[in-house]
Order: structure tokens, then sequence, then C-alpha cells
């Protein structure tokens, strides 16, 4: 391994527009979908279709602005490089530290319900010391395929998202018959704090596609191809969240107290085959999503330390296969530290109230941007789409609870930390 030089090898532009898309697809359809549906009914009940869609809504107004805001760059780090040209350094690197805290949650998050899947079958994995084995294990084989190479990666990465959405469109083929409008009709009241935490747990799992612009660095003609990818993604993922959440509700009686609710939905449409079937891809679409993880926190890293903005350990590359190697180590080893410290509904809330707040900074950096001239991808209607996506993303992270608004206090701290001491040894 050696430190970035002029010498050295630089990171590799290999990634088309529908590279991009597969991770942004990969990242958002991840773990959340095969646990989230019974943790929404819980909190909303038959309002879990609306409240889904209307996430949707948000999270496609919020991708719009990801969607400017890229058309401008070419390099390594997304809303980081967004923030820190708008708003200056220190502005920017507090929105890359927490967009790599994000990643380091939800990948602890993943894979700790990956583990989760497999107890289905296994039991054994799901306590003691074959859990912490199993979570090594799964953390360590996911940083050994970042480290060999991005090209790797995505090859990874595409065919594990054709490996979940083939058994999710299964799953909704063979359910929808069995439904009823009245089974997902919605009815009755919901109390507000009901509908606060259940907009983290759809923050959590429409989180993701703000990774599309991470990698752009090794992206070809990044500028035409993260507007595309981010837009792309989040309409797939709508329609196929949709369309599950309609099926778990309409075919599970007990869907609220489910741990593995597809999995449970499936035995009872379609068989011992079928839960199988939900079982594998949950373990497959899991297992995508901690690669994507990988992929994109420690680009963040990389980025950062590409900037100066914390040590420039963390930019050295491989010598042979030109990858972040000191990033990726560090973010797998966070992650599984944190892992193996907390669940997958601990992670999943940590990690949307992390991710609200770079929205927050993405959206507020096209209109600063703005000023600087017209962007290759323009949102229509002025300031009205960044303006409305900045209301609703602090109006849910206003919903969120006490620990979970001092964890991402203390993550902004723990980076005003580092920040300080980097700028302070320079």
């Amino acid at each position: 391994m050696t430190s970035r030089s002029p010498a050295a090898p630089s990171l590799r532009r290999e990634l088309g527009k529908w590279d991009l898309t597969a991770i942004g697809v990969n990242q958002v359809i991840g773990g959340s979908i095969f646990l989230m549906p019974a943790l929404v009914a819980v909190e909303v009940g038959s309002w879990s279709v609306p409240a889904l869609l209307l996430v949707g809504a948000l999270s496609f107004l919020i991708a719009l602005n990801f969607a400017e805001a890229g058309s401008r760059f070419d390099g390594t780090g997304g809303a980081y490089l967004y923030t820190r040209a708008a708003f200056g350094r220190f502005a920017g690197f507090e929105i890359g530290w927490m967009l790599w805290v994000t990643r380091v949650a939800s990948w602890a998050s993943i894979v700790n319900g990956l583990v989760d899947a497999l107890g289905f079958y296994w039991p054994v994995v799901r306590t003691g010391p074959s859990r912490t084995g199993m979570l090594i294990l799964l953390v360590a084989a996911i940083t050994a395929v970042n480290v060999r190479g991005i090209r790797q990666s995505a090859w990874v990465v595409n065919t594990l998202t054709i490996g979940k959405l083939l058994p999710l469109a299964l799953f909704v083929l063979l359910g929808l018959p069995h439904i009823t409008a009245a089974a997902v009709a919605p009815s009755g009241s919901v109390a507000w704090s009901h509908v606060s935490t259940a907009a983290l747990y759809l923050i959590f799992t429409f989180g993701g596609y703000e990774v599309v612009p991470v990698p752009a660095g090794e992206a070809r003609d990044p500028k035409r191809a993260v507007p595309f990818a981010m837009l792309m993604t989040i309409l797939i993922c709508t329609v196929v969240m949709a369309l599950v959440q309609v099926v778990a509700m309409g075919t599970l009686p007990d869907l609220r107290a489910s741990k593995t609710p597809l999995a449970d939905a499936a035995l009872r449409f379609i068989g011992p085959w079928g839960a199988l079937m939900m079982t594998a891809a949950a373990a497959v679409s899991m297992s995508g999503n901690n690669v994507g993880q990988a992929l994109s926190g420690s680009r963040n890293l990389f980025g950062l330390a590409e900037q100066g903005d914390v040590p420039r350990v963390f930019g050295t590359l491989h010598p042979r296969f030109a990858t972040p190697i000191v990033a990726i180590l560090s973010t797998g080893a966070v992650s599984l530290a944190l892992a193996l410290s907390g669940s997958f509904s601990i992670w999943a809330s940590v990690s949307a109230v992390t991710r609200l707040l770079v929205y927050v900074g993405t959206c507020a950096s096209v209109l600063a941007l703005r000023r600087q001239g017209r962007a290759a991808f323009t949102i229509p209607l002025g300031p009205v789409v960044p303006a409305a996506a900045i209301a609703v993303s602090l109006a849910i992270l206003y919903g969120a609870t006490a620990i979970q608004l001092e964890v991402g206090a203390a993550g902004i701290g723990l980076g005003a930390l580092l920040y300080v001491v980097t700028r302070w040894r320079k």
C-alpha cells in the first residue's frame, strides 16, 4: 500500500449509468424491504401503503436535488462535494462525515437483518457466539470484495440486484390474486407520534439513493449518468416497495407480529418453497446491500481524505487494485463494531436521522449553487422543489426521539473534533 502521489494509481472510471442505477436500487431495496412491512404496520396499520407512497414522493423531490447538484460535479464524494462548494469547507465536511456515518450505521443495521433472515432456517445464528461469528464472517467477506476493485464490486452489485428483484416479482405476482381491497384499505386514525416513527422507518427504507453520486469519480460521464440513475432508482423502488407492502398486508393477518414478514406471507399463499425463496432472496438482497454500503461508505471517507479534511492515510490506494484500501478497511471495522452492539431497528432509526441531515444539506446547496450558473440538469419551478424537500425533511426530523437526536448530535460533534484535529496537524 502506498499513499497517493502523482505517480500513484488513480481511481478508474468504469461505471456506466445503469451500473449507478443498479447501485442505487441495490441500496434502496436492501434488507429493509424484507423486514420493514411489519415495522411500518405496527405504527400506522392500514395506512402503510399511503405512508409509503408519500415518503416515495418526498424521496423523489430530494432525488431531484441530488440530480441537479450531481450534474455539476464529476469527482468522488456526492453530497460532500455539493455542500462544500456551496457553503465552505467545514459545512461540506460535516455533511460528508454524516454521509459516512449514515453508511456505517446502515451497514450495521442490514447485516443484523441478514443474520435474522438466515435465522429463519438456522435459528442458532440469531444469538450468542454463533451470531457474533456470522457477523464477523459476513463483514470480512464483503470488505474483501471491495478491496478487489470497483469493477468486481459492480459485478457483484448488479448480479445481486437482479437476484433480489426476481423473487420479489414472483412474490407480488403470486400474492396479488390472494388479496382483497378491504384487506389493504386505510381505516381509522393514527397518532402523530406513530406517524413520525413510521416516517423515519420509511426514510430508512427509501434511503440509499444518496449513494449514487458518491462514486462519480469512478463513473463514465458522471454529469449525465448521475441524474439519470438518481431518478430511475426512485421510480423503480417506489413501484416495487408499494406492491410488496400491498401483498404483505393482504396475505398476512398477523403482519405486525412477524420478524420475517415476506417469508411468513409467502409460506401462507405459496407454501414451504415460497418461504425458502423469500428467505434466500432476503439473504441475497441484504448481501448486495452490504456490498453497496461498503463501496459507497469507503468512497465517502476517501473523498474526505482526498480533499484533506481527514488524515491523508484514508486516501491511500491499493497499488494493484487501485481501491481506497484504508478507507475500506476502516469502514468495515466501524460497521462491524456497531453491528455487534445493536440491532436492525436501532441502527435503522439512527441511519434515518443522519440521512435526513444529508438531505437538508444537499437541497440547500442546490439553491446556493444556482448563483454560480445553470446546471446541466435543472429542476423546474425555481426554488419550490428544494424548499419543499427541506421543509418536509425537517418536519420528519422533528419527530425523532431524544436518543436518536442525541446520537446524531454526537456524530456531528465527533466529526467536528476530527476536523479540528486534522486542520491543526496541518
